[in-house]
């Protein structure tokens, strides 16, 4: 079959690999569409997994074409959205409910062969089946989107509170939807892409700009979200915060990005620092969010790109042209 490849650092190709068959708890599903995220950048940059080559992709949905021989949950022709997260069960922290951090922590797509390919092997329990009106190449947003509800999960954010979105790619925009959705009093975003904020003022953001200066909120936000993982962005955010309010760093940071925090302001103010990583008990709750119409396909994805153009399209990803960008096999 055509998959991509991440061979070695820096280095991407689409080339033939071998069709994968399913183990007795695992189904193999058709590809309908693979997206592109941050974490496959990392991972191109020699970062996240733990060795190369590897066929990335970690958000995807697709139609059931194999299963194994344990398998009864799901059939052939059903359709599903695939959790990436593969966890061992076994060790402290998958005991006491931290899968997300799990000791032996795997994915499809990072550490497995995933989505970016013709076919792709998945455990069924991580199998969600689509309903009818969802389109199958429009779920592999699901993915993501768990990704924002995780991070919802972690924030327990009140009602009332006021929002501060640093980022307004795919991730930056989800949180900003589920934000309006979780009672926020008025969510902001900072942005130094016009056509990135422009989405969003469209999706009904309460006010939008390059700068956090240019904002009139003095006292700062209740909640300041960074889904950039950029240094200079967590800095300017870290000091948005209001008294007794939380930062939450969303985005994913290259492992040498540094920062500095003030310890006693975050004494003497309450502030919470807090993070969020991956996914932990959110897929299926995305999973409905996305059938309820949560999002907006055509606002989100951007581009549908041939798997044989995907190294193209991990250099338009990274240049930050476009929302979120698929592949389509």
């Amino acid at each position: 079959m055509k998959a991509a490849v991440i061979e070695s650092v820096g280095r991407a190709v689409v080339t033939e690999v071998p069709d994968p068959t399913p183990g007795p708890r695992e189904v193999v599903v058709e590809v309908a569409a693979c997206g592109l995220c941050g974490t496959d950048l990392h991972i191109l940059q020699g970062e996240f997994a733990p060795k190369l080559p590897i066929v990335p992709g970690h958000e995807f949905a697709g139609d059931v074409v194999g299963v194994g021989a344990q398998v009864t949950e799901v059939s052939v022709g059903d359709r599903v959205a695939v959790d990436p997260s593969l966890y061992c069960y076994e060790c402290r922290y998958c005991r006491t409910g931290h899968n997300n951090l799990c000791e032996r922590w795997a994915a499809i797509g990072v550490t497995t062969a995933g989505g970016a390919a013709r076919y792709a092997v998945a455990p069924v329990a991580n199998c969600v089946r689509l309903p009818e009106h969802v389109r199958t190449e429009d779920a592999a947003l699901v993915e993501p989107l768990s990704c924002a509800v995780r991070g919802y999960d972690v924030l327990q954010s009140r009602l009332g509170a006021h929002v501060l979105i640093y980022g307004s790619g795919t991730m930056g925009l989800m949180m900003l939807e589920l934000a309006k959705r979780t009672g926020a009093a008025s969510v902001d975003v900072v942005d130094l892409n016009p056509a990135r904020l422009e989405t969003a003022r469209r999706l009904g953001v309460s006010a939008s700009a390059a700068s956090a200066d240019e904002l009139d909120r003095p006292q700062g936000w209740d909640v300041v979200v960074d889904a950039t993982g950029n240094a200079a962005a967590i800095q300017d955010g870290l000091d948005r915060v209001a008294k007794a309010g939380t930062f939450l760093q969303f985005g994913v940071a290259d492992y040498a990005t540094r920062v500095t925090i003030d310890p006693y302001r975050i004494y003497n103010q309450e502030i919470t620092i807090t993070g969020s990583m991956a996914v932990l008990h959110s897929f299926e709750r995305a999973a409905e969010l996305f059938a309820n119409g949560v999002l907006d396909p055509e606002v989100f994805i951007s581009d549908r790109i041939p798997l044989e153009r995907y190294p193209e399209a991990l250099e338009q990803f990274a240049s930050g042209l476009g929302r979120k960008i698929v592949v389509v096999p």
